[in-house]
């Protein structure tokens, strides 16, 4: 099997996809636009050949080296970054090469929040009313439908980047004057908490494995108010988080995929899609899948793809938890302490690259617990803060 990976070095983790296909006989040819001398020494043998480029947006620089890949070693069997920055230019490559899994005619509705809406309401699933929003008066028709206050943010975008509360027509008339040329959709504010909807299905749409996180405020407030975030993940599903995900998966049509789907939970337990994600969640929450069941999920992706997995056997054994730490604070507690304090429940942390510090920190734990109880009570401890606010 011929195996294209994308950036196979971003995100750290991620890695271990190139490894674990490696190790199942795939044939793996990475493309990137590092040196081959600055990756880590086991993703660099576990290309088939790897290829530098200058740009990873110059899309005629990479078909032609898929164009020889395939000269030398034959059909290219599937091309993946498991990155929403390149879902776009990953389809296009796939359809160029005629390669399974989303095309260029599909990817939109997996990119455009305004289109997924289109799904949300055939899959007759209850999500924030929204609209394209190209001048301010159409902001304003909407604004009387719907009331302040209301949210912006690009139709296409990861994250919560250039995502903004609008509170009054003051600061509508700020956001047009300053916004960027891209697209931008605006939603009615929910009020309630995020939770998502996570896992893994098969070449015909069959899950293979799901999990659910619950987050303890949105990636838009974190961000914007600068807070600490933490999410963990569910030992019992939610019935009605679990039926409306199941429902989104059957709409969207997902196939051998990673999906991340994410949704409002009100004051009063309704539940509403925020939107959907064809890859992996981002951060360390792979890592939180096989830390929550002892498994290991970018294996079992890999003997997925290529026809080694014979159904998957697992149990969320722990609520696994992701807690963040920003620099900027004085804290409490150092993490010596932390490791002293609590070691036996924190199964990994490390340093968080920088371009996610906004959303996930500087510095992340992994903790995994039986209890709720008990991961509430490291949270509290590691995110302890003496700051005067």
């Amino acid at each position: 099997m011929n195996v294209v990976m994308f950036s196979p070095h971003f995100p750290k983790n991620f890695q271990n996809f190139c490894l674990r296909l490696k190790a199942h006989g795939a044939n793996v040819f990475g493309i990137a636009d590092v040196s081959s001398e600055l990756l880590e020494p086991s993703l660099q043998q576990s290309f088939t050949e790897y290829f530098q480029v200058s740009d990873l947006h110059n899309y005629d620089e990479i078909l032609r080296i898929c164009g020889y890949i395939t000269y030398k070693y034959g059909k290219i069997d599937r091309i993946e970054s498991h990155n929403e920055y390149w879902l776009e230019q990953d389809a296009d490559l796939r359809t160029d090469f005629n390669v399974p899994g989303i095309k260029a005619d599909d990817i939109a509705y997996y990119k455009k929040k305004s289109l997924m809406k289109e799904l949300f309401r055939k899959a007759k699933v209850p999500h924030a009313k929204g609209k394209v929003v190209e001048t301010i008066e159409d902001a304003q028709a909407f604004i009387e439908e719907v009331d302040y206050p209301v949210v912006v943010k690009p139709d296409i975008g990861v994250g919560a980047a250039n995502t903004y509360r609008l509170d009054n027509s003051e600061q509508l008339v700020q956001f047009f004057a300053t916004k960027d040329s891209r697209e931008y959709i605006m939603e009615e504010f929910i009020e309630g908490g995020i939770c998502s909807f996570d896992g893994l299905v098969d070449q015909d749409g069959n899950l293979v494995f799901y999990t659910g996180h619950q987050y303890s405020q949105g990636i838009m407030e974190t961000v914007n108010e600068d807070r600490h975030v933490s999410y963990y993940s569910y030992r019992d599903l939610p019935e009605d988080l679990k039926t409306l995900g199941l429902r989104l998966l059957k709409s969207f049509k997902v196939r051998e995929r990673f999906f991340h789907f994410e949704f409002f939970r009100t004051p009063k337990s309704k539940l509403l899609v925020l939107e959907v994600n064809m890859r992996p969640p981002g951060g360390l929450t792979m890592d939180m899948f096989n830390y929550a069941c002892d498994i290991d999920l970018y294996d079992v992706w890999t003997r997925m793809l290529t026809n080694q997995l014979d159904g998957l056997d697992y149990e969320r054994k722990y609520h696994c938890c992701y807690i963040g730490r920003k620099f900027k604070h004085s804290y409490r507690y150092s993490h010596e302490n932390i490791l002293e304090h609590y070691g036996s429940k924190i199964a990994y942390h490390e340093p968080i690259n920088s371009i996610f510090g906004a959303a996930l920190g500087d510095y992340g734990y992994l903790v995994r617990s039986e209890s709720l109880e008990e991961l509430q009570e490291v949270v509290n401890y590691i995110q302890d803060t003496t700051d005067d606010h």
